[in-house]
């Protein structure tokens, strides 16, 4: 199991519990080749979470086409269930070289299997959440213990200048002013940031970037859609997916398994590609926005420390008629009428009268400038203390 053993940022893990699965070597080719080629047509029945996300439903809709996804993580092998969706990264790693295609831990095939998978047939091999989107791979660690504040930040830098429009981080730590910093570029530039909330019993508390304003935190699920227990809770979590037994691609064209945070915030980035797929134009906050105000309300109602807003639901997501931030909470009052004015009032009704209506505008151009304000923050923290409208369904 990859723990998070302190909390400064001397190093990030991959938030996922790996379950061990049947080894696929390369050193006996003609054994494992037909033992993978049988995997491969087992694996689509083993990802669970595709039926219970509606992903048939959902790929009528939209595929991520183009989307651009990085993946910061531990590289992205070529596997032939994501080989064409897999663009030239980096690896950030001193002392190493590449360009983000590499991977000898899996983890972060894994990941970026479960968002852009397309198989080999309509039914073999795995899919993903937008099998039409792009993974960038950026490389910032060898495998899930290992891995540094200032690589992170580099690897959030390099993918927010290098045309990702989601970017998927399966790591969590402490936090820290560098990946604070990259972080607040990337939501600048109009980039939505999804990373894992982080696993029981090594993390306590929501783990950054995933507790930062602009980074929609994920939590998870069990098959039953019910909180997971690997899942840590807290007020940061935003949104929750499947996170117990998550099948995807792995390293040397084999298939991994895992249970924890790390796989429902890879759910979560597919289900970003494909909401900015269909609606381009809309920005990062409204997609995040999309996110929460179509989920399925779980646990207490509204908003709460397992669930977030709910478990996701991606044919609501890009479906659902969802009035913008802020619109929801709008009071519509009309002033109180305080009946009509007659002469008889005189002249100092009438001063009186204007006064109070010289202050009143002052109080109105008050209010309407700290309501502006309170709005822009609101939408730079992505968070209100009301929860987004309910979508019915």
């Amino acid at each position: 199991m990859m723990i998070y053993a302190t909390r400064v940022w001397a190093s990030f893990i991959c938030t996922s519990l790996l379950i061990p699965t049947p080894t696929l070597s390369l050193q006996a080719n003609a054994l494992i080749a037909p033992a993978i080629a049988t995997e491969a047509s087992k694996i689509r029945n083993k990802q669970w979470h595709l039926d219970f996300l509606g992903i048939s439903s959902a790929h009528a809709i939209s595929r991520g086409d183009g989307v651009v996804v990085a993946v910061v993580d531990t590289g992205v092998d070529p596997h032939p269930d994501l080989r064409s969706n897999l663009l030239s990264g980096a690896n950030v790693i001193p002392g190493e070289s590449g360009d983000g295609r590499q991977d000898r831990d899996g983890h972060g095939t894994g990941m970026g299997g479960l968002i852009a998978a397309h198989g080999q047939t309509p039914d073999k091999g795995a899919l993903g959440v937008a099998p039409e989107a792009k993974i960038l791979p950026v490389r910032f660690k060898i495998d899930g213990p290992h891995g540094e504040a200032g690589g992170l930040a580099q690897s959030i830098g390099y993918a927010t200048q290098n045309g990702a429009r989601v970017i998927s981080i399966s790591s969590t730590g402490a936090p820290g002013a560098e990946v604070q910093q990259a972080v607040q570029a990337a939501a600048q530039a109009d980039i939505v940031l999804v990373a894992a909330a982080g696993n029981q019993p090594d993390d306590q508390h929501i783990g950054f970037p995933a507790a930062y304003p602009n980074v929609i935190a994920v939590g998870g699920i069990n098959r039953d859609g019910r909180h997971a227990d690997v899942s840590v809770i807290g007020q940061e979590i935003d949104i929750v997916a499947p996170a117990v037994e998550i099948y995807s691609t792995g390293i040397n064209g084999g298939y991994r398994v895992g249970t924890g945070t790390s796989g429902a915030a890879a759910i979560v980035a597919g289900a970003a590609a494909l909401i900015r797929a269909k609606y381009p134009y809309l920005p990062a906050d409204e997609v995040a926005h999309r996110l929460t105000a179509t989920a399925i309300d779980k646990g207490p109602p509204g908003r709460d420390d397992q669930y977030g807003y709910g478990v996701i639901d991606l044919v609501a997501a890009l479906t659902a008629d969802v009035p913008p931030r802020g619109f929801e909470s709008v009071p519509a009052t009309a002033p109180d009428d305080g009946g009509p004015t007659t002469a008889a009032d005189g002249p100092r009704a009438d001063q009186e009268s204007s006064a109070a209506t010289v202050r009143g505008l002052v109080t109105l151009g008050v209010l309407l400038a700290a309501g502006g304000a309170w709005g822009l923050f609101a939408r730079r923290r992505r968070r209100s203390d009301d929860p987004p409208p309910r979508i019915s369904r």
